[in-house]
């Protein structure tokens, strides 16, 4: 009875094991099957989305292919080159306002650093581009698109290996980047952390991961996620960083491992190029006058080419047979761009009027207007007053908040003295000095300037409208350097200067090329010769006749008074 009893119960367990089983595959085909046939509708839906396609952007269009095509920016390129082309390229920061090129150029260079025989890099090295600001870090390493993280099996995402307990590496944008270039835009966005884990990978080119779930013992590991814990996963490429900051917020720690690069704004004419290759690339005719708009408003390439894509839009939706300047006004004006600072020198000559060389925004030089008018007071009640000068400017940084005082009113201090000892009373002069516009003025840059415009003022001599100046004036007289004189030479010549007048220690073998007459100067009798340079007939006659006495300089420096 037992027997049967037992018999009975392990037949109905082996009915019941029988039918689980059979459920459970008859359920596994069953969700197989279903699995398959919407794979097989997702497959089709993307085939479809694959098919659908709009026309491409201009911007895309007008993306650089060769260095050939990049406007502007020579000097940022051949920086590029000679850090990256050569036989032990580096790591690099590109400084510079955005839409310049700095994305284009550093793509291109690689390209052409892939053809240097003597050249690491080779025909399949990458170009990996991230965007710091959309590099979704977690404290906790759970996921690091940059330098890579481990997915735990507890945790969602671990993949295959999930079930089985097994941790995963998972590699991040330096290792896909392996035997190429890393470039990081906005790279002054990164997180600290993650930053200094960059600058570890950068150290030991490759990238180690830790697991608290890993055991170097588990055989259940396949071999190859031992490796990847035992010697990490190989990250030996190029940084390429680029930035808008200024260098002074990025910390000394990656500046210190990088060659840093500026790329500077661009020129109108620069502006205007782009922006006529970029109509050439459309179907519709355009107005030669219509770049010379684009280029009055637009900051950058990619903004040039907006307004050129947007005009044409316009212009076919109103079934105009060419873009218009109306069609680009129209665009200007819905878009709220603001014009860009162009002045043109003229070369008439004035009394008391000067034009310096400043820099403003990140790296615009400009031509500065400064004016003086000088009226004879009585003996020792005369003053000196500045206008139009900005005193004060705040600097910002990631750390910290800076206000610089403009040293404007030392420059003014230095030039009284110095003319006091070429024996002009200044006390005796009521002095007004002006700086139209209200442009930032780096006090030191424009000592020499504000001495000429107040020398001719008092003096009555005219300067020539095309002459411009920038130096530094001692209180002995002496002219030191300045910084950013590159850049505001090149203003001068676009402005149509034909003199220009630098301190001699910002003296360049470059300069000898440039279409514009460079004089290098180191003291203040320099300076008058060469703005108001002495000449043999009378010089009364362009003078007004109230004068009473002309100031000559001779051409040892020494003044000479004559009387009318």
């Amino acid at each position: 009875m037992l027997m049967t009893v037992m018999l009975v119960s392990q037949l109905c367990l082996s009915v019941v094991m029988g039918m689980y089983f059979f459920l459970q595959m008859k359920s596994q085909h069953s969700n197989q099957s279903f699995i398959e046939k919407e794979s097989k509708r997702e497959l089709e839906r993307l085939h479809k989305l694959n098919k659908i396609k709009l026309t491409e952007p201009l911007t895309e269009r007008s993306r650089p292919r060769s260095v050939k095509e990049i406007v502007g920016q020579e000097d940022g390129i051949r920086a590029l080159r000679s850090a990256l082309c050569g036989k032990n390229p580096q790591h690099i920061l590109i400084y510079g306002p955005p839409g310049v090129g700095k994305t284009a150029a550093s793509r291109v260079v690689l390209d052409e650093a892939k053809k240097n025989p003597e050249s690491p890099f080779k025909d399949f090295s990458k170009f990996v581009e991230v965007d710091a600001t959309t590099m979704q870090f977690d404290e906790r390493s759970f996921a690091d698109p940059l330098i890579g993280s481990v997915h735990d099996p507890i945790y969602q995402g671990a993949g295959a290996y999930g079930p089985a307990g097994v941790p995963q590496p998972k590699e991040g944008a330096v290792t896909r980047a392996h035997g190429g270039v890393l470039f990081i835009d906005e790279i002054g966005e990164l997180p600290s952390q993650q930053l200094n884990k960059l600058l570890k990978v950068l150290e030991d080119r490759r990238v180690y991961f830790d697991s608290a779930y890993y055991s170097r013992d588990n055989k259940d590991i396949p071999p190859h996620i031992h490796e990847m814990f035992k010697n990490g996963l190989p990250a030996d490429f190029r940084l390429i960083g680029a930035t808008t900051r200024m260098p002074e917020e990025l910390p000394p720690a990656l500046r210190s491992r990088c060659v840093e690069i500026f790329f500077r704004s661009l020129s109108v004419p620069e502006i205007k190029k782009i922006a006529a290759d970029a109509a050439r690339k459309t179907d519709s005719e355009f107005g030669d006058e219509i770049f010379d708009f684009v280029a009055a408003f637009a900051d950058n390439g990619r903004d040039a080419v907006n307004i050129v894509q947007s005009a044409e839009s316009v212009s076919r939706l109103e079934k105009h047979p060419r873009v218009e300047l109306q069609d680009v006004e129209w665009v200007v004006e819905t878009g709220k761009y603001s014009p860009r600072y162009e002045k043109k020198l003229s070369a008439e000559k004035h009394i008391g009027r000067v034009s310096g060389l400043a820099v403003f925004g990140r790296d615009m030089g400009c031509t500065l207007d400064i004016e003086a008018v000088a009226h004879k007071c009585g003996e020792g009640c005369g003053k000196t007053t500045v206008t139009g000068a900005i005193d004060e400017e705040e600097i910002s940084n990631n750390r910290q908040k800076l206000k610089r005082k403009s040293s404007i009113s030392a420059s003014v201090r230095n030039m009284e003295t110095v003319m006091k000892q070429l024996g002009i009373p200044v006390e005796d002069y009521e002095i007004h000095i002006n700086f139209p516009n209200s442009m930032p003025v780096d006090g030191p840059s424009a000592g020499i300037a504000i001495f000429c415009a107040v020398y001719s003022a008092i003096k009555e001599i005219p300067i020539e409208g095309t002459t411009v100046l920038t130096g530094e004036l001692s209180v002995c007289g002496e002219v030191y350097g300045v910084g950013e004189v590159p850049l505001k030479v090149r203003a001068a010549i676009d402005a149509g200067a034909k003199k220009i007048i630098i301190p001699a220690a910002n003296r360049q073998q470059s300069f000898d090329k440039l279409d514009a007459e460079i004089i290098a100067v180191d003291s203040i009798q320099q300076v008058m010769k060469a703005v108001m340079p002495p000449k043999k007939e009378k010089t009364a006659g362009f003078l007004p006749k109230k004068s009473e006495n002309i100031g000559i300089i001779s051409a040892e420096g020494v003044e000479i008074f004559k009387k009318k």
